[in-house]
């Protein structure tokens, strides 16, 4: 399984981001997939999650609205489309198999600052 996730970056508050999430090694069309954050001292967070078909997205409540998640089956590529970014969005972000991100990529990190 490999996991490898990318698009973060420094972006001011209020601003985008779109990051992906490259999967190999395993069903990915078949697979529900999540999105998880850890924040400067914080333990690992649920965000978002995603059915195999896509049709079934869920959010953490401070996310809902402004993050969406999606998938592309074709590319076994998983998406998260970020807006009106918060400065308490900073965080290294991971794509990852299963809620508790037992099985996760490198993680990319988001920097939310003026």
């Amino acid at each position: 399984v490999q996991l490898v996730e990318s698009g973060g970056g420094l972006v001011q508050p209020g601003g985008s981001l779109r990051l992906s999430c490259a999967a190999s090694g395993f069903t990915f069309s078949l697979s529900w997939m999540y999105w998880l954050r850890q924040a400067p001292g914080k333990g690992l967070e649920w965000i978002s999650q995603i059915s195999p078909g896509g049709r079934n997205q869920y959010y953490l409540d401070s996310v809902k609205g402004r993050f969406t998640i999606s998938r592309d089956n074709t590319k076994n590529t998983l998406y998260l489309q970020m807006n009106s970014l918060k400065p308490e969005d900073t965080a290294l972000y991971y794509c990852a198999r299963d809620r508790a991100g037992e099985v996760r990529g490198q993680g990319t990190q988001v920097t939310i600052s003026s």
